[in-house]
């Protein structure tokens, strides 16, 4: 085994002109997370523990879009998603449309552990979550003024808002102008989570999470809690994927990284670079990965990814550009 290695995101597509002030507090927050991980690997938890652990960290903090700081719903409510996957035995689960639970990747987790079922979703989602005991905020917890204000402006421009966070003269003036599934949208980056690690036994897992699209329809499903889309592990590799949700779902984004690793036997990043290059038309992504000897890696067809890694022998690492 080549030991630990731990990569955590928090979306691809950034605004080129993303005041420096907040690329230093997102490269603080990865940081951050990527220490907690460390720790939490030379403690010998376990990779399933530590990629939970690190996920919720991200949840808490608003400056990503999942748990307190996700997107608006066009009804100006938090529906959010979430995913995770061990890859010992391939067990996995995931969740849609949770507007009460303050950690949705525990929610995940519990799913995965104490249920019959992999995926639950909506009101079965949040009855499952009293049942368990599990931390119960109101809606209002994860929505701050700075997205308020966003999907006025996503409601004035009619559009779907990928990065909610561009200055208001970029996303009046319509720059970054793309196509979602045969429609127009305005602004491309999305600031989904994900946190993907294999630890010193070399088990892999990988958890996501998201708040979605700013002024989303209401029931919007993305690819972040749909295993082998937006979330996969299994004894080669993990996974955690972030950008144009349906076309990660159309390439199964993912499970596709693992594919080609066991079917045409690349390494890891040439996994990467070929499912980045050849599986998302014209689709906009990015993605990290861990493999099961300890190598990391990451791809993205965007402008910037925000990103960060670390592995056992001390390298650490935390960017967003190229």
């Amino acid at each position: 085994m080549g030991g630990w290695a731990i990569a955590v995101h928090g979306g691809a597509g950034v605004d080129p002109n993303l005041p420096l002030q907040r690329q230093e507090d997102a490269k603080k927050l990865l940081t951050r997370c990527l220490n907690i991980g460390v720790s939490a690997l030379q403690a010998n938890l376990s990779a399933l523990d530590v990629v939970e652990l690190v996920v919720r960290e991200l949840e808490t903090d608003p400056i990503f879009n999942s748990g307190r700081g996700s997107a608006l719903t066009e009804r100006g409510t938090v529906e959010m998603e979430a995913s995770i996957m061990d890859g010992p035995k391939r067990r996995c689960g995931a969740v849609s449309g949770i507007s009460t639970v303050k950690n949705p990747v525990s929610l995940a987790r519990l799913i995965m552990e104490k249920s019959p079922h992999s995926y639950l979703a909506f009101d079965g989602a949040e009855a499952f979550a009293r049942q368990q005991g599990l931390e119960l905020v109101d809606n209002s917890y994860f929505v701050t003024d700075e997205n308020v204000g966003m999907l006025k402006l996503a409601k004035e421009a009619k559009t779907i808002l990928f990065d909610y966070r561009v200055p208001t003269d970029t996303c009046s003036a319509g720059a970054g102008s793309m196509v979602m599934n045969g429609l127009p949208i305005s602004i491309y980056a999305p600031e989904t989570v994900g946190c993907v690690v294999v630890d010193k036994e070399g088990r892999c897992a990988a958890a996501t999470s998201t708040g979605g699209l700013m002024n989303k329809m209401n029931g919007r499903i993305g690819d972040s809690p749909l295993i082998g889309s937006g979330t996969y592990a299994c004894e080669l590799c993990a996974v955690s994927c972030t950008g144009e949700g349906e076309a990660i779902i159309r390439s199964t984004l993912a499970r596709d990284v693992a594919a080609v690793m066991e079917y045409k036997g690349l390494s890891l990043q040439k996994a990467i670079d070929y499912v980045i290059k050849e599986r998302l038309d014209e689709g906009m992504a990015g993605l990290i990965a861990v493999s099961n000897n300890g190598e990391v890696g990451y791809g993205f067809n965007t402008t910037g990814m925000f990103r960060g890694c670390a592995t056992e022998d001390g390298f650490m690492e935390v960017g967003i550009w190229e």
